[in-house]
Order: structure tokens, then C-alpha cells, then sequence
């Protein structure tokens, strides 16, 4: 018994080494996609792809008409602020609808779903039918680790495998947030909650 455990013990190590040597030092990383954070918007990857922009998240004071609990998301900021009482609330960076695919109003969300699966609408389908027609939740899904459904519209508010692209207007519509930051949002959110999208 004794034996097994420390030939686990080595096993941990060298895992736990391999690891440290393969991250870059000073690198911070996206705990559930394992990319890469990093503060230098000029940072490039391997073949040219932008590394991602840390945006924090962060408490701020609010000011506004809004009830605690709701949702504001500013596509022109790029940011998403969730009401808190007092005069505050999380400010969380987020992707928007690119040029074409903007919109704005007030309406709630109607759904929820951990690591949700992912069927493309018919309308993007029709511009993209090299897209699969339906994916499983998991770490490869678009839609990221977690998704609030927006009613009376084909949008989410969601997580994303691609991390590089938030503080960016690229998304067909929904708002993307990192998987850290979409978990700590929907951990807020209920179903009913208010959502006020302005440009």
C-alpha cells in the first residue's frame, strides 16, 4: 500500500512539473478552457491568433433607475453590469453583436443551462452551413460553460471557448462572456431576471 502511494505521489509530481514548465511565466489562465489571460493586447499565439485580454471583473458604484438584480448590458462599452443594492454593481467584460447584428431592449431571461448544447438557429445556418447542426455541451461548445436565455429572441448571454473575443463585437447577437465570468453570473441570475441591452 505504501508502495502505491508513493508511485502516485511521483506521478502527481511529474504531472504537476510538466504543467509548471509549459506555462509561461507571468501567464495567467482561464481555469476551465486553460487559455491563456494575458494583459498585452499586441500578444499574438501560435499561428498569429491574439491571445486573450484579461478583462476584470469587478464591483463599481452604478448609478441609474435600475432594480437590484438586473441586468445592463452596454454594447457600445462592451461591458454587462449586474444591479447590486446600494448604488453598485459587477461589471463584467463582454463580446457583442458585430456590425449587422446589433440590437437593444428590455426583455428577461427566460432559461438557464450548465454547459449547455448548442443547435444553431435556421437564419445562421443559412449563412454558415459548413456549421454543425447540433453540438453537445462541453468544453468545445461555443456556448461555453454556462447559458442564460434571452426570451422573445434567439439570443444568450453565454460563456465562450474563445476568450480572445470578449471586449469585441463578433458574435451574431448574443453576449459572450468568459467561462469564469458566466459562471459567477448565472450563479446570480434567476430565471425572470431582467435584461436592458442598450448600444
Amino acid at each position: 500500500m505504501r508502495r502505491q502511494i508513493l508511485a502516485f505521489a511521483c506521478v502527481l509530481a511529474g504531472v504537476i512539473a510538466a504543467g509548471a514548465a509549459s506555462a509561461a511565466p507571468g501567464v495567467e489562465y482561464d481555469p476551465l478552457t486553460h487559455q491563456p489571460l494575458v494583459q498585452n493586447p499586441n500578444a499574438v499565439g501560435a499561428g498569429g491568433r491574439p491571445l486573450a485580454v484579461a478583462i476584470p471583473r469587478e464591483t463599481v458604484n452604478f448609478s441609474g433607475n435600475y432594480a437590484p438584480g438586473t441586468i445592463v448590458v452596454s454594447t457600445s462599452e462592451r461591458r454587462l453590469y449586474y444591479v447590486l443594492p446600494g448604488g453598485q454593481a459587477v461589471k463584467y467584460g463582454v463580446g457583442v453583436g458585430r456590425p449587422g447584428f446589433e440590437w437593444s431592449g428590455v426583455k428577461t431571461v427566460v432559461n438557464k443551462r450548465e454547459w449547455p448544447d448548442w443547435t444553431p438557429p435556421s437564419q445562421m445556418l443559412r449563412r454558415r452551413p459548413d456549421l454543425p447542426r447540433h453540438m453537445a455541451g462541453g468544453i468545445e461548445n461555443p456556448l461555453g460553460a454556462r447559458a442564460m436565455y434571452i426570451g422573445g429572441t434567439l439570443y444568450r448571454i453565454h460563456g465562450s471557448n474563445e476568450p480572445e473575443t470578449i471586449g469585441q463585437a463578433v458574435s451574431s447577437g448574443c453576449i459572450r462572456m468568459t467561462n469564469d465570468d458566466v459562471i459567477d453570473l448565472y450563479d446570480r441570475v434567476k430565471v425572470g431576471t431582467k435584461v436592458i441591452v442598450m448600444r
